[in-house]
């Protein structure tokens, strides 16, 4: 509805003064109209009119224009015009559905990425609700998306882990193994980590140790050897890993369609960097470098001095894979923002030879997680804050708060809580506030579904059409009206928060309509209760996009 108003105005404009001037309406205080539009404002400056006079004569036309639809349109200030729906055209926008603006577009999203050997911390639950949130957007536009995780199941840090391992079995005896439980086999490999990383560093022998058999692992994929020792401890703690992933993903509700381990792009980009030595990269004291700095970028290498790929080249060979599997029109890639000029790089090497990759490509990053009063997290330290932490702390909060063990709304919480903040800046989470019925909350949108559910389940009667609104009605549905353009630019800017805002404001709304406005018992029951289930939906599919449940009741 605001795309085809914003085109009649476009034409009344061209028609009426002869000039094409880009028209973007805005939503105004209710008082003032449902849009509003600075059109006579850029036209006055064309045409050496006052903006006043210009904004009239316009306003003129288009109550002719458009009387099927709007009740008023009137003049404001220095020449702004406001546009009032008259019912039915109001109803009408409030039925109408976000755009279907990606249909057939192909899209990549990547986010989460947790490494083997290595326990998932809150940044990992972060960039998945988030990447699942966006997803969620992107497919409702109509693209089919593909969700996929990279995770290093080579590299140092494997290395460090591994040497750790193999102390701790006393040699490669992968028959120990099964003394570790399912329960202890992350926060086992997590402390070997740790362990591992302590030793490279403070310890010189240690250090040359893990470095061969970080040389092993990569061996291992190379040889594909499954039934050394060495590689039945590595495959086998590989596998730990992965249910690991598997478990924690479930219970927050997300899905990957493919894992790429690093062990799968390192040769690829190895092959491509190597490909490309002498027009892209170069060759520098036994390892191989892309020079950025004529970019404005810097140097960084791909192939260190051992010949092992470096994080760099496992990144190219990750694009070149998902370009082989899947021809994206656009690849997304979400992770936090310590590795923006690391990517700004990698992507700067692969635009000298595949030029529509990169531009293919967007790069979204966020900051830190910490509980109120935290510290930063170090996975390497071993002091870092998982992301069981934070979905243990919302429980222990609801708990307190309700006396209840929900996961529903443990869950409602967490999300809600990282997704009404701006992808980008570090995020301080709060788990009383997050399980709050009271306030911007996930669990309080939860509460004001099932409240709206509740209302219909009493209702005996059957809900009818809307037509001639009361004032408290009318509020409801311009601001029902309001959820498709919310739902367009949240995907077009890849922004969720918007879609948060909006629901709250929206069962703000409902609140001051149903503490104003009978619906069970009055005379307008039927057409009320029409507006309730309207509501409910509203709100549900809102929810939905987000990945958080919408209970039918609390």
């Amino acid at each position: 509805m605001k795309t085809q108003l914003e085109a009649s105005v476009q034409a009344t404009a061209q028609q009426l003064f002869g000039q094409d001037v880009a028209i973007e309406l805005t939503r105004p205080e209710e008082q003032f109209g449902d849009y509003a539009t600075n059109v006579a404002l850029q036209l006055a400056g064309r045409l050496q009119r006052n903006p006043r006079e210009v904004a009239e004569e316009l306003a003129a036309k288009l109550r002719e224009v458009l009387k099927d639809k709007l009740q008023e349109v009137s003049v404001a200030g220095p020449g702004f015009i406001n546009l009032r729906f008259n019912d039915a055209a109001l109803l009408e926008a409030a039925a109408q559905h976000p755009e279907r603006s990606l249909l057939g577009k192909n899209i990549v999203a990547e986010y989460s990425d947790p490494n083997p050997f290595k326990v998932l911390h809150a940044g990992h639950l972060y960039t998945s609700v988030v990447g699942d949130a966006i997803a969620n957007l992107l497919q409702q536009a109509g693209a089919t998306v593909h969700r996929v995780n990279f995770g290093g199941d080579v590299g140092l840090h494997v290395g460090k882990t591994m040497w750790a391992i193999i102390k701790r079995l006393e040699g490669e005896n992968p028959d120990r193994l099964q003394s570790i439980t399912i329960e202890e086999r992350s926060e086992w490999m997590a402390a070997a980590y740790v362990e591992g990383t302590n030793a490279y560093e403070t310890d010189e022998q240690a250090k040359q140790e893990i470095i061969a058999i970080n040389k092993r692992v990569y061996q291992l994929h190379t040889d594909q050897d499954h039934e050394s020792p060495f590689a039945q401890v590595y495959w086998t703690c590989r596998h730990w890993s992965y249910k690991y992933f598997d478990t924690f993903y479930d219970r927050i509700g997300s899905h990957f369609e493919k894992y790429y381990p690093e062990s799968e792009t390192a040769p690829i980009g190895l092959q491509t960097v190597r490909d490309h030595i002498g027009d892209v990269y170069q060759e520098s004291n036994g390892a191989i470098i892309f020079n950025a700095e004529s970019y404005g970028l810097h140097t960084r290498v791909f192939i260190n001095s051992e010949g092992l790929p470096t994080y760099e080249a496992k990144d190219v060979g990750l694009i070149m894979k998902k370009w082989a599997d899947y021809t994206f029109d656009q690849s997304i890639i979400i992770t936090g923002n310590d590795i923006v000029e690391y990517m700004k790089v990698v992507l700067k090497s692969i635009e000298q030879f595949m030029p529509e990759l990169p531009a293919r490509t967007r790069h979204l990053t966020h900051g830190i997680v910490k509980l109120e009063g935290g510290t930063k997290m170090s996975s390497r330290l071993g002091n870092f804050l998982r992301a069981v932490d934070v979905l243990d702390a919302a429980s222990e909060a609801n708990k307190a708060a309700t006396g209840q063990d929900n996961d529903q709304t443990v869950l409602g919480a967490v999300k809600y809580a990282f997704l009404k903040n701006r992808i980008g800046g570090d995020l301080i989470y709060d788990p009383q506030e997050s399980v709050s019925l009271e306030g911007n909350s996930g669990p309080y949108l939860q509460y004001a579904h099932a409240r709206a559910r509740s209302i219909l389940r009493k209702a005996e009667g059957q809900a009818s059409v809307l037509v001639d609104l009361q004032p408290g009605e009318r509020s409801l549905v311009r601001k029902i009206s309001e959820y498709p353009e919310v739902v367009n630019r949240a995907t077009a800017e890849l922004m969720p928060h918007h879609i948060c805002s909006y629901l709250y404001e929206l069962a703000q709304t409902f609140n001051r309509f149903y503490e104003n406005n009978r619906v069970i018992g009055d005379e307008r029951e039927a057409v009320r209760l029409h507006l309730v289930n309207h509501y409910a939906d509203t709100l549900r599919s809102g929810l939905q996009v987000l990945g958080i449940p919408a209970p039918e009741q609390m």
